[in-house]
C-alpha cells in the first residue's frame, strides 16, 4: 500500500511538471518569430578543439605623444601681442604658421597599439595589428532564468572561419539536454572587411515539442536588408545582427580599447527579425566576474533598450579583456520578466592549430 503511495505520488509530480511545461511551451510559441522550415538552414562550418585559451593582458592603448616644450624665444627679441585664436584670423592674411611636426622617435611605426590599420592585401582577416581572425573558439554557458518560473539548460557560443567566410552561432537549449523543452539557433553568416564583419544572413531557429520547428531569416544584401517578414530597409553602415555583433564588438575593443570608458556609450546598429535599430550599450566600470575557474576582470555592457513582450531580442554582456574580449557572461531578455541568464563553465576551446 505505501509503494503504491508513493508511486502515485510521484506520478502526480511527474504530471503536473509536464503540464507546467506544456503551458510554458503553448506561451513561448506565443512569442516566436518566423515560418516553417520552407528549406534547409545555412550549412554549418565545423571546428575540433583540443585546448583551452589561456588569459593574455590585452595591448594597452596607443597614447598620444607627449607635447613639445616652446622653444625660448631669442633674447633680443621682445615678445610681440599674443596671437589672434583662429576664429579671429581675417580672411585675408599673410601666409600661415605651420606647427612643428612631431618627431618619428616619439610614435614608433612598429607599435602594437594602433589602433587601425589596413588590412594586408587580399587577405581580409587582419584589420588591425592587435587582433588576429581565429580560426574557430568555442565557449560552453550554463544557463539559468525564468519564464513564469524558473527554467535551467545549456549554451553554446562558436566562432568558425574558413578565409574570409565566417559563421558566428548562439545555440540555447532550455531542459534536459537529451529531450529540452525548447531549443533556439541564432546563427550569423558573412564576410571579414577591414571594417570588421559584414553580415549576409542571419537566422533564427526554433524547436518546440510537439510542433514544427521555425525559422526566421533576415537576409543583408549590399544596400537593403531583408527582414524576417519579408520587409526592406535600408542597409545602414557598420550594421551588425544579433549573433555577430559579440565578435564585431571583440575586435573594436581589441583595436581599439579607448572605447570601454565607464560611463560610456557603445553605439551597434542591429539587423534583427522584426527592426533594424540602433543598439546603445552603457560601459561599466571594470569588475570580477566569478567564473568556475577563478575571478577575472570583466565590462558589463548594458543595453538601454528596454525589451518589450512580442519584440526582438536584448543582450545584456560581460566582456573580458584577458579572454580576448569574449563575452563570458550573456543576459538575453525577450521582455522585461523573461530572460535567460548564461554564464560560462570553463575558459574559451581552441582548434588544436588555431
Amino acid at each position: 500500500m505505501v509503494v503504491r503511495r508513493r508511486a502515485a505520488a510521484l506520478a502526480a509530480v511527474v504530471v503536473a511538471v509536464l503540464v507546467a511545461h506544456a503551458c510554458v511551451v503553448r506561451e513561448v510559441s506565443r512569442h516566436v518569430v518566423g515560418m516553417p522550415l520552407p528549406e534547409p538552414g545555412m550549412q554549418r562550418l565545423t571546428a575540433v578543439y583540443t585546448r583551452t585559451m589561456a588569459p593574455a593582458e590585452p595591448v594597452a592603448a596607443a597614447k598620444a605623444p607627449p607635447k613639445r616644450k616652446p622653444r625660448p624665444r631669442p633674447a633680443a627679441e621682445a615678445p610681440g601681442p599674443a596671437a589672434p585664436a583662429v576664429a579671429e584670423l581675417p580672411e585675408a592674411r599673410a601666409e600661415p604658421v605651420k606647427e612643428p611636426e612631431p618627431e618619428v622617435a616619439e610614435a614608433p611605426a612598429s607599435s602594437p597599439d594602433v589602433a587601425a590599420v589596413s588590412p594586408e592585401p587580399d587577405s581580409g582577416l587582419v584589420s588591425g595589428d592587435s587582433f588576429q581572425w581565429p580560426e574557430a573558439t568555442r565557449i560552453t554557458y550554463d544557463l539559468t532564468g525564468n519564464y513564469r518560473g524558473p527554467i535551467h539548460g545549456d549554451a553554446k557560443v562558436e566562432w568558425v572561419r574558413r578565409g574570409d567566410v565566417y559563421q558566428m552561432h548562439l545555440d540555447v537549449s532550455v531542459g534536459p539536454s537529451l529531450v529540452p523543452f525548447m531549443s533556439r539557433r541564432m546563427s550569423s553568416m558573412g564576410r571579414i572587411t577591414a571594417d570588421g564583419l559584414r553580415p549576409e544572413r542571419y537566422e533564427q531557429e526554433t524547436k518546440l515539442p510537439f510542433s514544427t520547428p521555425t525559422r526566421a531569416v533576415v537576409l543583408l544584401e549590399p544596400d537593403h536588408i531583408q527582414l524576417a517578414n519579408g520587409q526592406w530597409r535600408e542597409r545602414w553602415p557598420s550594421v551588425q545582427d544579433t549573433a555577430s555583433q559579440f565578435v564585431q564588438l571583440a575586435w573594436r575593443f581589441t583595436t581599439q580599447p579607448e572605447l570601454l570608458v565607464p560611463g560610456a556609450t557603445i553605439s551597434v546598429p542591429l539587423a534583427m527579425p522584426r527592426a533594424v535599430q540602433e543598439m546603445l550599450y552603457e560601459v561599466s566600470e571594470r569588475e570580477a566576474l566569478v567564473t568556475p575557474f577563478g575571478e577575472v576582470g570583466v565590462y558589463r555592457l548594458t543595453p538601454k533598450l528596454v525589451p518589450r513582450a512580442g519584440g526582438d531580442l536584448s543582450v545584456e554582456m560581460w566582456l573580458a579583456p584577458q579572454y580576448r574580449y569574449l563575452p563570458l557572461r550573456l543576459k538575453i531578455h525577450q521582455d522585461a520578466e523573461t530572460y535567460v541568464d548564461l554564464m560560462i563553465t570553463s575558459p574559451p576551446e581552441l582548434p588544436g592549430d588555431g
